[in-house]
């Protein structure tokens, strides 16, 4: 098991997963929602979206609803989501500087 290091700072290591099939929703029937969560003060963000969106239609939503106020993060932690090991979702991480880990669970 990998040890997670302990934030200095808000919004710099964040845990990230997604709650899916959910029934659909607003005007433009979501169906599923984002969840990343701060480690250093435990403040969760929740961000509609549908369970079929691509790594790239999730690394342009978290950039425009999330980077864009909190500044880049320096490392996310999710599970092995399939979106995840894609090559646009790792290029952004190379991009910006960041680091991809994936929990355990």
């Amino acid at each position: 098991m990998i040890q997670i290091q302990e934030p200095k700072s808000p919004w710099k290591i964040v845990h990230m997963d997604w709650v899916a099939a959910l029934p659909p929703g607003g005007d433009r029937s979501y169906n599923a929602c984002l969840v990343l969560v701060d480690r250093y003060i435990k403040t969760p963000m929740f961000l509609p979206c549908h369970k079929d969106d691509t790594a790239m239609d999730t690394a342009i939503m978290i950039w425009t609803k999330v980077i864009s106020h909190t500044g880049l993060f320096q490392s996310i932690i999710s599970d092995r989501d399939p979106k995840f090991p894609s090559a646009l979702w790792k290029n952004p991480h190379n991009l910006f500087g960041t680091k991809l880990s994936f929990s355990t669970a």
